[in-house]
C-alpha cells in the first residue's frame, strides 16, 4: 500500500476520492487551490449510479439531510407548454435502481463529504495550495510544489481539479478545451411563492430550439434551482460570471409565456461557457493521473459530471488498494476499467443535447415520439446508466 497520495482538487471528485482511500486504509491529503469561502449558490442533480457509490461508502447518510428526492422528470416543449413525457424517480426509481435520485446544492453537497472526511480515516486537508508543478522523484515519490513555494510528497498524485485542470496541463500540454458553443445561466429562487408547475416536487426539463431549460428542488426543497442553456455566448473561464437577463430572455422569445415566465421572474443571473477536451491519449503518466473533468469533461445534457468523479474515485480507489507496487499499472487498470463508460456518457450526453434543441420540423417528431412512450419503456432506455455498477465499490 502507498503511504500516502496526494489529491489535487477538494472537488467533489477529489473528497470521494479521499474517502474511498480512507475506507481502505490508505493516507491521503488534498490539495485544495481555494478556501471554501465562496456559496457559488449553483445546485446538482446525483442519479442512482452516483447515490449508490456513495451509499457504498457509508456517506449517503451525510448527504441525504441536504437533499430533495423528486418525484419524476416532467419533459415540455418550451414553445406550446405542452407536457410530453414524464420519468419516474422517487420511491420508483430507488426501488429499480437500490439508491434514490437526488437534487440539491452543490455546496450542501461539498459540505456533506467534507463531514464525512472526519469518519474516512487518516486523510488531511490543505486548503490555498495552488499547484503549479511537479517532481517525480526516482524513489517513487512525487513532489506537488506550490505557487508560493510550498511542497508535499506522495507516492502518486491524483489530478481531481475540473475542468481547467492545472496538473493536466502538465502531463498533456497538447490538450486543448474547445468552446462548446453553448452557455449555461443558473439561478435560485424560493419555492414558496412559485406558480404550477414550477412548485411541483419534480425535475422540469423544457426543450425548445437552440435552447432548453432544467429546474428542480434543492435545500430540502425551499429553493428551486434553475439552469437554462442557450447555443450562444463567448469563451470564458470560470463558471461564476455574471449573466445579463435581457440577453438571456431574447434566446427564448419564441417561447410560449407559461413557460418562460420562471425565467422572467429572475433578476440576478451567473453563467459558464460549455467546453469540450480533444481526447486524451492517456490519462496517466508514470505515478500521476486525472479522474473526472480533469480527464473527460462531459456535456450537462445528462446531468453526469459529478457522478463520472464519484465513479472513478471509487473505482481509482479500489485499483490502488489492490496492489501498488506499480503505479503505471495500477493506473493504466484504472483507466481501462473507466474510459469506455465515461466515452459512452459523453456521447450520450452530446446526442441529448441535440434533441432538446431541434427545431421544427424535427422538433415535432422529436415530441410525437416522447408523447407516444409509455413511462416504463421511458425510464428502461436510462437503465444502462443508472444501473451500471461502480467498479471496486
Amino acid at each position: 500500500m502507498p503511504e500516502q497520495v496526494l489529491i489535487a482538487g477538494g472537488g467533489i471528485g477529489g473528497l470521494t476520492a479521499a474517502i474511498a482511500l480512507g475506507r481502505r486504509g490508505i493516507a491521503s491529503e488534498i490539495l485544495e487551490r481555494s478556501h471554501f469561502a465562496e456559496d457559488t449558490g449553483a445546485g446538482i442533480q446525483l442519479g442512482p449510479n452516483a447515490t449508490r457509490a456513495l451509499d457504498a461508502l457509508g456517506v449517503l447518510d451525510a448527504i441525504e439531510p441536504y437533499g430533495f428526492m423528486p418525484e419524476a422528470i416532467l419533459v415540455y416543449d418550451g414553445v406550446s407548454g405542452r407536457k410530453l413525457t414524464s420519468l419516474p424517480l422517487g420511491k420508483e426509481a430507488a426501488q429499480r435502481y437500490g439508491a434514490p435520485y437526488l437534487t440539491l446544492r452543490r455546496a450542501d453537497l461539498h459540505a456533506g463529504l467534507r463531514s464525512a472526511l472526519t469518519r474516512a480515516g487518516p486523510v488531511s486537508f490543505r486548503s490555498g495550495f495552488d499547484l503549479t508543478a511537479i517532481d517525480a522523484q526516482a524513489d517513487d515519490v512525487v513532489v506537488a510544489r506550490a505557487i508560493d513555494g510550498g511542497e508535499v510528497k506522495g507516492a502518486c498524485l491524483i489530478g481531481a481539479d475540473g475542468l481547467w485542470s492545472t496538473l493536466r496541463s502538465i502531463i498533456s500540454p497538447m490538450a486543448r478545451l474547445r468552446f462548446a458553443g453553448a452557455t449555461a445561466w443558473r439561478a435560485r429562487l424560493p419555492r414558496s411563492d412559485l406558480p404550477a408547475p414550477f412548485d411541483a416536487p419534480v425535475v422540469g426539463l423544457w426543450l425548445g430550439p437552440r435552447t432548453h431549460l432544467v429546474h428542480y428542488p434543492v435545500g430540502g426543497g425551499a429553493e428551486l434551482n434553475i439552469v437554462a442553456v442557450t447555443e450562444s455566448g463567448v469563451a470564458g473561464q470560470g463558471w461564476n460570471r455574471s449573466g445579463d437577463k435581457a440577453t438571456l430572455l431574447a434566446h427564448f422569445e419564441r417561447w410560449t409565456r407559461d413557460s418562460k415566465s420562471l425565467l422572467e421572474q429572475v433578476e440576478g443571473w451567473r453563467v459558464w461557457s460549455l467546453y469540450r477536451l480533444t481526447r486524451l491519449k492517456c490519462w496517466s503518466a508514470g505515478a500521476v493521473t486525472l479522474l473526472g473533468d480533469a480527464a473527460h469533461p462531459v456535456l450537462p445534457y445528462l446531468a453526469q459530471g459529478a457522478a463520472l468523479a464519484i465513479e472513478d474515485a471509487v473505482t481509482l480507489a479500489a485499483c490502488i488498494g489492490a496492489g501498488f507496487t506499480d503505479p503505471d499499472s495500477t493506473f493504466r487498470r484504472y483507466e481501462r476499467l473507466r474510459r469506455p463508460r465515461a466515452a459512452r456518457v459523453q456521447r450520450a450526453s452530446r446526442r441529448f443535447g441535440w434533441l432538446y434543441h431541434l427545431d421544427t420540423p424535427l422538433a415535432q417528431a422529436r415530441n410525437l415520439i416522447l408523447a407516444r412512450r409509455s413511462e416504463e419503456t421511458t425510464i428502461r432506455r436510462f437503465d444502462w446508466l443508472y444501473q451500471s455498477e461502480n467498479n471496486g465499490v
